[in-house]
């Protein structure tokens, strides 16, 4: 039993980041500060915010979870380069035509 608590120690500092980034985001969601309110490529700061700290947590699981935190640099970011610009780029897509749509209706 000893064996499993110092073995498993990863899990929990997994667990306290993950729970702190999304503490931050709830937080940032309920407070809902003035300044976030602007617009921004036809949608609310905070949103791009929200997307962005989602970005970041996302790596992190596939750094931990998918154990290329241990990998080779060159390894890391062939994995995670298409996801960091595909998604943004997708989501740019999304909230233009999106923008459009409400433009025409």
């Amino acid at each position: 039993m000893a064996n499993e608590t110092k073995g498993n120690w990863w899990i929990w500092r997994v667990f306290w980041i993950l729970l702190g980034i999304t503490a931050f985001e709830v937080g940032l969601g309920m407070i809902k500060p003035e300044f976030l309110m602007g617009q921004f490529l036809g949608t609310k700061i905070i949103n791009h915010i929200f997307i962005i700290l989602t970005l970041i947590k996302a790596a992190y699981i596939v750094m931990e979870f998918m154990h290329l935190g241990a990998e080779t640099k060159g390894l890391r970011w062939t994995i995670l380069l298409p996801a960091i610009i595909l998604i943004p780029y997708l989501l740019f897509i999304v909230l233009t035509e999106g923008g459009y749509a409400g433009l025409m209706m």
